[in-house]
């Protein structure tokens, strides 16, 4: 057998290729927002140092984690690289967070520290949050805040405070990150229960862009990545571009309008983007200048069903992958990626992952056989290492050695896989994973309804709609209007229900009475269903 290499190159992680480049070409840039605000390798590396003497003076030590809250993606990417430095764990929040997700997350994660922006600190008002904050030494807000400076036992302190007295440190106080160590725990969407959080070790965060093809990035070139920083796709293609050395251009939200004027502008060679942002792109009006851009290739999840003329019409090549939170993409194209319905072929090379089609059994089914798909790396620390204080969940995940992604597959007989479905009741919109069984938990709030049933179905822009339907306590009335304000008022905007059908009664099964929701997304949207959108 040819010699594998087990031990990935640890100059290659993100903290440690922030110091290793701040010495080597210190005057690169580094971090830009399209707002203008530029830093390169030496100002990044100070302002991060800077934030890991805060998070220490705020009482996060070694191993212990920090949570954060942050609408700015250069503070999120500061406080994200400085938790690593600091040898902490980070746990990203996704911003639209509010009320019991948010507690969810502060309370599961067992989180010593809260950075949030000024903007969102009245989020922890909410009396359900302010009760998780218990484990909470110090909550330190980014921004003007004018607000009470205790929440229960917990401190709140202003950043500028903090960054302006917290004591330096010698260079060897903040250890060196290793492949093992914890980059990131992030909360994704549950199916049976609330959101999980994925441990994430650093060898994992790194193998989620550094698959891409060789020419993707070279030292000194530029990454446009409009994602957010709370989730892998983001954070990911933050840790790649520093590890080569590059410089990550970012913005606050994705828009469409102004993509191909913001790559062209940073001179970005490559950009990373979700199937529905590319979708979108490809709805807007052609322009003759439309393949006048610098970029390359853009790296891309999932495909859409028009990627062979999005390229030609763009000038650039597209590559594409499968993977999820908990599984770095180990089934991968390069730019020659074949037909689009395809997810790409296991990839060769480190970490030496495995992927298998199985039945219920965990037996390998045919070729063009639907069945699960579960995955193994020999490499270690390359996958997720469970869920946060959820054993049961970690061992099902888990079993026989394999870890089970709960999404439908088929291979075919060259060797490429094919997703189908996903076997797992979630949802996702617009690049997010949405849990049905939070989605029904926030509908049953409501004093009419007796019964829901969360569900996906098609969007026009790719991925899917969120879709509930309700059944009304008896002798009340679920109106649907009334019940989407409801919501409005209790759920991040990205899981709010687009549909809704008020029924008499849910499908289920005759023996187990669960509920048939593959019969609800068969009958999908009716001449009855109210539409969000329509009646905005």
């Amino acid at each position: 057998m040819p010699d594998r290499p087990m031990q990935m190159d640890r100059r290659l992680l993100a903290p440690n290729a922030l110091r290793r480049w701040a010495e080597q070409t210190p005057d690169a840039l580094c971090l830009r927002h399209r707002d203008g605000r530029d830093l390169t390798y030496r100002e990044t590396l100070e302002a991060v140092t800077g934030w890991a003497r805060a998070l220490r003076a705020a009482g996060a030590g070694p191993g212990e984690h920090v949570a954060y809250l942050l609408a700015d993606p250069l503070d999120s990417a500061a406080v994200w690289l400085a938790t690593g430095l600091a040898g902490c764990v980070t746990v990203p929040v996704n911003t639209a967070y509010f009320g019991r997700m948010l507690a969810h997350v502060l309370g599961n994660s067992d989180a010593v520290v809260l950075v949030v922006s000024a903007g969102f600190a009245a989020r922890l008002d909410d009396a359900v949050v302010a009760d998780a904050l218990g484990k909470v030494r110090t909550v330190v807000v980014v921004g003007a805040y004018d607000g009470p400076q205790r929440i229960g036992t917990t401190a709140v302190v202003a950043a500028g405070e903090l960054l302006g007295s917290a004591p330096p440190d010698p260079e060897d106080a903040f250890p060196v990150a290793e492949p093992h160590g914890t980059a990131a725990i992030l909360y994704t969407s549950g199916t049976t229960g609330p959101s999980k959080g994925v441990v994430v070790p650093w060898a994992a965060m790194h193998g989620h862009w550094s698959w891409v093809p060789d020419d993707t990035l070279a030292t000194g070139e530029t990454l446009y990545c409009p994602m957010t920083l709370f989730h892998t796709s983001g954070l990911g293609a933050l840790h790649y571009t520093l590890s080569r050395g590059g410089c990550f251009v970012t913005r606050d939200k994705f828009s469409g309008t102004a993509f191909w004027d913001d790559v062209r502008a940073c001179g970005a060679v490559v950009a990373g983007l979700v199937g529905p942002m590319t979708a979108l792109l490809y709805s807007l009006p052609a322009r003759p200048d439309d393949a006048e851009n610098p970029l390359r290739g853009i790296i891309l999840g999932p495909m859409i069903a028009e990627t062979a003329e999005f390229e030609r019409r763009f000038g650039v090549r597209v590559a594409t992958a499968y993977g999820m939170t908990e599984v770095p993409p180990l089934v991968v194209t390069g730019w020659d990626h074949g037909p689009w319905q395809t997810s790409g072929r296991v990839l060769d090379g480190y970490p030496w992952p495995e992927a298998r089609v199985v039945d219920a059994w965990d037996l390998p089914v045919p070729p063009g056989t639907v069945g699960e798909l579960v995955i193994r790396t020999a490499a270690p620390w390359t996958l997720n290492a469970g869920y946060y204080n959820l054993p049961d969940a970690t061992a099902a995940a888990w079993r026989n050695g394999w870890f089970h992604t709960g999404d439908a597959f088929r291979q075919d007989a060259d060797g490429r896989f094919s997703f189908v479905d996903r076997m797992k009741d979630a949802i996702r919109r617009r690049g997010e994973n949405i849990s049905s069984f939070e989605v029904e938990a926030f509908a049953l709030d409501h004093p009419a309804v007796a019964e829901c049933a969360a569900f996906a179905v098609p969007s026009p822009l790719g991925g899917d709609e969120v879709m509930i339907a309700v059944v009304p306590e008896p002798g009340e009335k679920a109106d649907p209007a009334e019940l989407a304000a409801f919501l409005t008022d209790r759920m991040p905007r990205y899981m709010l229900p687009r549909y809704i059908d008020v029924l008499e009664q849910l499908p289920r099964n005759t023996t187990s009475l669960r509920i048939q929701k593959h019969v609800l997304r068969d009958r999908g949207v009716t001449a009855a269903t109210w539409d969000r959108e329509a009646a905005d």
